[in-house]
């Protein structure tokens, strides 16, 4: 698994590495990205819902001296610093693995990215149900605030390394679902923002603090009709933005070398730097994610 995870985030990690900082600008040593470190937890929220999680975070330099960005080795020691917290959830019939692509380039970029693999929906689930997943936003927030909690446990591998304080919620497809459908009332004020990619119907209403979101979504979507997207989008009562990637359908623009792959990373990865690190210019500079949002915002008025 680890050779297969190493062969992919070769592809995922292209010329897109940017610099880093710690949140508050505090920069903790990686001028270009970091390498990237993978683990396996084993969580759940109770018996009957076993979560196995995959969390790749960044990780510090070889001994040597060398970043090493564009590496991945399991259980690495952490960068030096603190690094907020993404939660990623993959669709129907997926995994966490299946999304590398994102995970380790978000990673690099400075962020702990925390997927589970969820019991009904995953891919070869022996209970496969597309209807557990009005089940998984409970879910993705037990993860959160399991992982969270890592912090503080003394002697864990993630001590000392997580800003716990802001958390963006991110998915594809019925992942994406998931994600939007844990800002219901009543979530927890720590969750600042989403990134719905391909989202799924709207089954939920949109509630509680404030949290800007980001969607993406091809306008040839055969799986996730694009007018669905639009119409969760429209629900938001908070800042957001829309990403329409012309031409392109479900999921292929999710693959490095693919038309729309790059706007897509360059987007989420400014949103996350945004959202979670305090960084005005990554939201407010020409750009994609400028154009999904609008330049007449009073932000960056």
């Amino acid at each position: 698994m680890l050779a297969l995870l190493a062969l992919l985030l070769l592809f995922a990690i292209s010329a897109f590495v940017p610099a880093v900082a710690a949140p508050g600008g505090t920069s903790v040593g990686a001028p270009v990205g970091y390498p990237v470190g993978v683990r396996t937890l084993h969580l759940d929220r109770g018996p009957a819902r076993p979560l196995p999680t995959t969390v790749w975070y960044p990780a510090a330099p070889s001994p040597t001296g060398q970043p090493g960005t564009g590496t991945v080795g399991r259980d690495k020691p952490f960068a030096p610093g603190r690094f907020p917290l993404v939660v990623f959830s993959h669709g129907l019939q997926s995994r966490p693995e299946d999304h590398v692509q994102l995970t380790t380039r978000w990673a690099a970029a400075g962020f702990v990215v925390i997927a589970p693999a969820y019991p009904h929906t995953k891919k070869n689930a022996p209970a496969y149900t597309r209807d557990d997943l009005v089940n998984q936003p409970a879910d993705a927030w037990a993860v959160v605030t399991a992982v969270s909690g890592l912090d503080t446990e003394p002697g864990d591998l993630f001590a000392g390394h997580l800003d716990v304080a802001d958390v963006v919620a991110a998915g594809h497809s019925g992942g994406a679902y998931t994600a939007a459908a844990m800002f219901k009332k009543g979530h927890s004020p720590r969750l600042k923002g989403a990134i719905v990619i391909a989202g799924a119907r709207p089954r939920f209403e949109f509630g509680g603090p404030p949290a800007a979101m980001l969607f993406i979504h091809g306008d040839a979507d055969p799986t996730v009709p694009y007018a669905t997207g639009r119409a969760v989008y429209a629900r938001v009562p908070w800042d957001k933005g829309f990403l329409t990637l012309h031409g392109l359908n479900h999921g292929s623009y999710l693959s490095p070398g693919n038309r729309g792959f790059n706007e897509v990373m360059t987007s989420t990865t400014d949103f996350l730097r945004w959202r979670l690190d305090g960084d005005k210019h990554a939201r407010c500079a020409p750009g994609t994610l400028r154009t999904a949002f609008g330049p007449d915002k009073p932000l960056c008025g």
